[in-house]
Parts: C-alpha cells; structure tokens; sequence
C-alpha cells in the first residue's frame, strides 16, 4: 500500500467519528495555541522595550541625594551640576530640586490634608531634552517664564488636578502661590518621579517659595561607550566631601528588570501551555485507542483481504499524526493570530520567533507519533479470524 492510500484511509477513519476527533485535535490546538502565543507575546513585549529604549537611550544616570550616617536626609551642593558637567565623558545634565515645603492643590478650596501626593520641583531649563520628556500641551519653561509663577504638570499631577490643557487661564496653587499651567507633559518613561510633580523655574522656587537651591536628583546623559566610568565617579564629584550620601542609578535597568519580569512570568504561561499540549496528546491516545476497539471488523476485514500488519500499523500511526497536525495546525494559526491582535492593539511590534512556530508543529507530530503508537501497534497484532469474530 502506497503512503498516499495510507493517508486516504486515515482521513476516512477520522470522518467516521468526527465530534472525537475534534475534540482531540481542539487539546492539541489549544496547547499549540498557548506555546506560540506565550512565546510570540513575550517576544514583542522585549521588541517594544528595544524599541523604548532606544528612542529614550541607555545612557541616562541618575545622581539623587541620600542618607547621612545617622539616617538623615543628605543635601548635594548647589553647584553640583556644574561639577558634573566639568567629567568629560558627560554630554548634558540637568537637575531639580525638591521643594518639600510647598504643597500642591487645585485651589484654594480644596481641604489641606488633599495634597494627592503631588510634589513641587524646581527645575532646570534643559531638563526635557535630558531625560527625555515630551509636552502633550503647552509650552516648557524658558529664560523669560522661570522666574515668574508659571509651572509644568507631569502626567499623572494633570490627571489628579482635573486639567486637561495648559492655559493663560488654568491655574493652580502651589506653596499658597498661585501658578499659571504653561505646559503638561507626557508621560517620562526614564524619570518617572516627574509624572507625578509639578516643576516651577528656579529662580521663582528660591524667592517665592523659600527653596534653598540644593538640588535632589541630577540627570546625565554621557558617552554610551565611556557610561561605566562615568558611573564610577558620578557620586564623588556630585558630593566630594561624603560620595557615599549620594545614590546613582540607571533608569534603563529598571526597565529592564522589569522585562525579565515578565519573562519569568511568560515561562510560568509557556509551562502551562506545555501541560494543555500534553493533556491534548493524551486525549489523541484515547482516540486512537477506542478507534481499534471500534474498528476490529475493519482490520479483521483488511487483513484477509492481504493487508499486512505494517500496514495496520502505517494506517493508525497516520491518523494520528494527521488528528494532531491539524489540530497543531490550527493552534499555530490562533496563537500568531493571538500575538498579532494584542500587539496591534498595544501598539507593539508583532513578534513570533520562527522558531516557535516550526518548534511547535514538531512537538505536535512528535506528540501524535508517541500518542499513535501503543493504539497502531496494538491494531496491527490483531489476527483476521479473531477481528472479524467481534461484533
């Protein structure tokens, strides 16, 4: 018997119990399903964070004031960003100081205990292009705007004051001063400490809201290939006298952190898919298994008409590699269709590994072969006299 025959009896076998088959082939399909998926989601999740990263740059450091020995709140010199700036490597920094004392509201109505966790900072004028901040409206500070009350929202602040969009007319009141909103900003995937302030020129932050000038974190952006050196004297030039009140971080690592994160959540996914794979191929065993019960007469039949048990075996093995290659067909269609639907609607690049997707059809077939086996075997050792005595 030719393999194209073998193949016609098998799919005539599968017709004959079509709702069994189907439920089958839907395990496997589901567990194709979960694998590619998992793995395909995982993989545009890591070319979204690439993407982020590289239009944000990897080569933001953070320098923050810290603790003093005793446990106290540390101060950076005022002119700490200037001795930053001086480290060669270094191509910008910025920096902004936290004015603790000045609490934020809507207006002056509003209860004083309802600061919604809204911190004031004072800020430097090229702040946006360092740590790479975008304005969803209005306008940022400038040489003419720094020294009056006019102030920027972060994000998350506009959302908790209500305030949809900067104008000459939208005001808020910060320290019991009130402020002007210039200029709301989107949200700063790098600092995300902004999102939820309000940042206020310099100098209007030292004669309005009594600030002292120190500032509480600085940002840096330096040579990609020289950052580690960098890193290593950031803290001692920021603070000569007591480097180690000095914190320094690197923003992108957090984002990274956060990726391997979800990594080891989608393994957790991908173990599960694993599991419905395998409940899958015990259901294609089942199939099989009742199909040789069912079908004694027909293999009874077939052997005394010359077939061999190769072939009775060839035929069972092929329905069920053909029950689990569709079934593993269909899960690799839903799992791309899955990943390419949430990505889109993420706005991720689509991703799915080609390795997922061949690795996934072999693991079907490898499945439906062990799944076969036991069933085929046991056909083919079926004598006609015997077979056919079963009704």
């Amino acid at each position: 018997m030719r393999l194209g025959d073998v193949l016609r009896v098998g799919a005539v076998g599968l017709r004959t119990r079509p709702l069994r088959a189907f439920l089958s082939a839907l395990g496997i399909a589901i567990g194709i399903a979960a694998m590619v998926g998992v793995v395909g989601l995982s993989s545009s999740s890591g070319a979204e964070l690439d993407r982020t990263l590289s239009a944000l740059g990897t080569n933001l450091l953070t320098v923050s004031s810290g603790t003093t020995l005793m446990g106290e709140a540390a101060q950076m010199p005022r002119d700490a960003e200037t001795m930053i700036e001086r480290i060669g490597p270094v191509e910008r920094a910025s920096s902004v100081g936290k004015v603790s004392e000045a609490k934020v509201y809507r207006s002056e109505q509003i209860p004083e205990a309802q600061t919604g966790g809204i911190s004031a900072y004072a800020a430097s004028l090229d702040l946006p292009a360092t740590v790479g901040a975008t304005l969803s409206s209005g306008t940022w500070l400038n040489a003419a705007t720094e020294g009056y009350p006019a102030a920027v929202l972060g994000s998350v602040t506009a959302q908790r004051l209500g305030i949809g969009a900067a104008g000459a007319d939208t005001q808020i009141v910060v320290g019991g001063v009130r402020f002007t909103v210039v200029g709301i900003l989107n949200p700063v995937a790098l600092a995300t400490d902004l999102d939820s302030g309000v940042l206020i020129g310099w100098p209007v932050a030292e004669s309005r809201l009594d600030f002292d000038g120190h500032p509480t974190t600085l940002y840096t952006r330096s040579e990609e290939a020289k950052l580690e050196s960098v890193r290593q004297v950031l803290a001692g030039t920021a603070n000569p006298e007591a480097p180690n009140e000095v914190d320094v971080s690197r923003p992108s690592d957090a984002l990274a952190a956060k990726q391997a994160t979800s990594q080891a959540f989608a393994n957790l996914l991908l173990g599960v898919g694993a599991v419905a794979l395998l409940v899958g191929g015990v259901g294609v065993a089942n199939t099989m298994v009742i199909s040789v019960l069912e079908r004694r007469a027909e293999i009874g039949l077939r052997r005394s008409l010359g077939a061999t048990r190769g072939q009775i075996r060839t035929q069972f093995l092929a329905e069920s590699l053909l029950l689990s290659a569709m079934g593993g067909s269909g899960g690799i269609m839903l799992g791309m269709g899955v990943t390419m639907g949430y990505a889109l609607y993420s706005g991720w690049p689509s991703v799915v590994p080609a390795w997922a997707t061949v690795g996934g059809l072999v693991a079907t077939l490898l499945i439906g072969a062990v799944a076969g086996l036991y069933p085929a075997i046991r056909a083919s050792r079926l004598s006609p006299t015997e077979a056919l005595s079963t009704p």
